[in-house]
């Protein structure tokens, strides 16, 4: 288990998405910490709040109420502006839909997440190339999307999501579009930048798949932490916290 301190906390954070009878809270007085180094499931239902919650983490959205700290800093009252600055300095993100350029090559969709940080030149296309080598597609550098693979994008996007070293990484149902034998090699890839490069990596997910790349599975329902399952190295038992049975013996 893990005793790092937190890249990221969030207390309290409660959303309300509408306005009057059409009001809905999405997230309920959530708390949650990432530390480096591990991967973390964030797994629930449809409608459960947790990608409301991811972006939130992301600094995407803002929350009705609670506190948010990412990398030391505290997101309260922080403009768009500075949002931004957070993201593109600490966040890594990847998506079910891979959401890659059609018209760029690998190579060049990797690149654009450091052109917009202001890298540019020969050091950024030899970061992005030998962060492509790292994920597998060496030999598919100067492939456009539509000549790769479903895994093979969603590998473009990891990359792409890492390339700026980012201390945190959210991914959105990373393996949602893609079969067992991708899926697989997917999270094992997440897995091995939380350890291998002491990064934070949450992904939220309803793929069962997924469970045996986890350090900890965290399970959201009607926007509430309902449980924690921890999967110690070398154990092979987890160490289960059901949060909801605690509530009621102390109810």
């Amino acid at each position: 288990m893990t005793t790092s301190k937190p890249v990221l906390e969030a207390k309290g954070i409660v959303k309300e998405l509408g306005r009057g009878a059409g009001k809905v809270v999405a997230v309920k007085g959530v708390d949650l910490s990432l530390v480096p180094g591990e991967l973390t499931l964030l797994m629930g239902p449809s409608g459960s709040g947790k990608t409301t919650l991811l972006s939130i983490l992301g600094c995407i959205m803002t929350p009705t109420e609670g506190s948010l700290t990412v990398a030391g800093t505290n997101t309260e009252g922080l403009s768009a502006e500075q949002l931004a600055e957070l993201r593109r300095a600490h966040i890594g993100f990847i998506f079910q839909s891979y959401n890659l350029f059609p018209t760029l090559s690998a190579l060049e969709n990797v690149r654009i997440a450091l052109d917009v940080r202001g890298q540019k030149g020969y050091k950024a296309a030899a970061r992005s190339e030998d962060v492509l080598r790292e994920v597998g597609l060496g030999a598919r550098l100067m492939n456009y999307p539509g000549n790769l693979s479903g895994g093979e994008q969603q590998r473009v996007a990891v990359a792409r999501a890492i390339v700026s070293s980012p201390s945190i990484v959210l991914a959105d149902e990373p393996t949602a579009a893609l079969d067992s034998e991708n899926g697989h090699a997917v999270m094992e890839l997440l897995a091995r930048i939380a350890h291998e490069q002491n990064r934070s990596v949450l992904a939220v997910t309803h793929d069962p798949r997924t469970l045996g790349y986890a350090d900890r599975v965290v399970k959201i329902e009607d926007g509430l932490i309902v449980g924690e399952e921890r999967r110690p190295q070398g154990l092979d038992a987890p160490e289960i916290t059901d949060l909801t049975k605690r509530r009621k013996a102390h109810a």
